[in-house]
């Protein structure tokens, strides 16, 4: 007979939208989709990694450090705002300017009260062709954490963290019952043909996995259009947010191309039953992973 629990339905809105040079119409724009989340039932909104800017990472280039501003700042006052407005809780990714010559790729997590719960700073920085990361961001210092928020607890990563199982397997020990990875990925237009199919394939099927072997929902708002912001080909955004079940099946996936809201319920309840029946976190060998803390085994 299968274990069953009290229903703990919660709703989800994910923030999929293309991004302009302008980072107050954006900041605006993804406010005013926040608030028709929230009117449409959402009860945790997640935006995509860096809605306040197009994604500048793909030059070095000393000027887009002025994108940055502090946390608490201008964009956190104004979601704290929309969040206790709302009773709704916020995730919002942005560019963290900690102090000179010192900055963060960082999310902002808001409870429905408007209270600031925390912050996480990205931890894995990828330093590949059109997405130069590491001349921006130094690699977070916060470790991986989770927050107990109104309606349920959860846990925060962002983007290249998300090829990481360490990252979401820490992250889901301290309770974690929805990870959210805030993403901005895309493909370079010439590989778009040749591998475009198994490059998407792989970034969703990674973290559908980290559904299953951690027995919690996964939730991944991507954006969406062709940049240009040094000119050359750019990089299309594929779009695709998705939100992945305890068992890693899709419950809900937006389009490749077209901005949206996607408004997901997910019943929490569902982690304990999933977790209770397949039980990976009471059958792992903690005596045997030392190896993890090394760089490489001989």
């Amino acid at each position: 007979m299968k274990r069953s629990s009290p229903s703990a339905v919660v709703k989800l809105g994910l923030l999929q939208t293309s991004c302009s040079a302008d980072p107050a119409a954006n900041l605006k724009k993804t406010l005013a989709l926040a608030e028709r989340a929230a009117r449409q039932g959402a009860q945790i909104i997640c935006t995509q990694e860096l809605f306040r800017s197009q994604y500048f990472c793909q030059s070095e280039d000393h000027k887009y450090f002025d994108l940055a501003e502090p946390i608490p700042g201008p964009s956190t006052k104004a979601f704290q705002k929309l969040a206790k407005k709302h009773s709704v809780v916020i995730v919002a990714s942005l560019f963290e300017k900690r102090a000179s010559g010192l900055y963060h790729n960082t999310a902002a997590i808001i409870d429905a009260d408007g209270s600031l719960l925390g912050i996480y700073r990205k931890m894995h920085i990828p330093d590949d062709p059109l997405f130069y990361e590491k001349f921006y961001f130094t690699p977070g210092d916060l470790g991986f954490r989770a927050w107990q928020t109104r309606y349920g607890k959860i846990g925060v990563l962002i983007c290249w963290d998300q090829w990481y199982p360490e990252a979401a397997r820490l992250t889901a020990m301290q309770g974690a019952e929805i990870l959210f990875y805030p993403t901005a990925i895309g493909w370079h237009p010439k590989e778009k043909t040749e591998y475009g199919v198994n490059q998407h394939g792989a970034w969703e099927l990674i973290q559908r996995s980290h559904a299953v072997a951690n027995g919690c929902y996964v939730a991944v708002p991507n954006r969406i259009g062709l940049e240009k912001p040094i000119g050359g080909d750019g990089l299309e955004f594929w779009g695709q947010s998705f939100v992945a079940g305890t068992s890693g099946q899709l419950l809900a996936k937006a389009s490749t191309n077209k901005e949206e809201i996607l408004i997901v319920p997910v019943d929490l309840s569902k982690v304990d039953v999933t977790r209770t029946h397949w039980p990976f976190l009471r059958d792992r060998r903690i005596d045997a992973y030392s190896g993890l803390t090394q760089r490489l085994l001989d």
